[in-house]
């Protein structure tokens, strides 16, 4: 197998400057390694740092400690240590994340939204589209609606753009948080799917399932996330 994601001695530590600067340690020497094919499950109590290693494993968060690695373009690269430029290269190519809450685009359509990440990989715009339209399709989003702004969607129907968002560019490395949390039974098995899709094409994958069904029927393996107490 080969590794496409991994961390060494990760840790994070957040000041809290409105409480006296204030020190609290999130994550601490997380070591972790994810491999193509395979999808890794976060598990932990809430407040653990699940979403904190999410962030910081894209990039959002700045690790205090230790190395974040991706294989990117065929090399091994310190993402931890990457400047701004090289970071935006590692997502256009690389790393896809899937959030919860889709950043709505005022006066652009869900099938553009779809397809931008597509055409900045270097797809034509007429495949982008196609690839961008058969994902809002198999994720039950009625085709009356792809030409729309998804500012007026529901709130699973935004969470469906985003999810076609995430998997249409086909990433070899993909963070997905909580990408069932408003779906109903069916559209999760839509996602369930996906992401063996994803899985047997190669790309690894780590999750936030908070729902235990998906969880286990599309994790090779869980990661438990231990809690660490604060200190001053």
């Amino acid at each position: 197998m080969t590794r496409l994601l991994w961390t060494e001695g990760l840790g994070k530590t957040f000041q809290l400057h409105l409480q006296g600067g204030l020190r609290m340690p999130v994550l601490e020497n997380v070591q972790m390694v994810v491999e193509a094919g395979e999808c890794l499950a976060l598990s932990g109590p809430s407040g653990a740092g699940k979403s904190t290693l999410m962030r910081c494993l894209y990039g959002n968060y700045g690790a205090d400690h230790g190395r974040i690695w991706i294989r990117h373009e065929g090399a091994d690269l310190e993402l931890s240590a990457a400047d701004a430029r090289a970071v935006r290269e590692v997502r256009r190519r690389s790393l896809g994340y899937v959030s919860q809450f889709l950043r709505v685009i005022p006066r652009v359509s869900a099938l553009d939204i779809v397809a931008e990440p597509v055409i900045a990989q270097g797809v034509a715009r007429a495949e982008a589209l196609r690839r961008a339209s058969e994902l809002l399709i198999r994720l039950n989003l009625p085709e009356r609606l792809h030409g729309l702004p998804p500012a007026t969607f529901s709130g699973g129907e935004q969470q469906r753009v985003n999810l076609a968002r995430g998997f249409a560019p086909r990433y070899s490395v993909m963070l997905l948080d909580e990408p069932t949390a408003s779906l109903d039974a069916a559209n999760r098995e839509a996602v369930i799917q996906l992401v063996q899709e994803a899985r047997a094409a190669g790309t690894a994958l780590v999750g936030i399932f908070h729902d235990t069904d998906v969880r286990d029927r599309v994790a090779t393996r869980l990661f438990h996330v231990q809690p660490i107490r604060e200190a001053a």
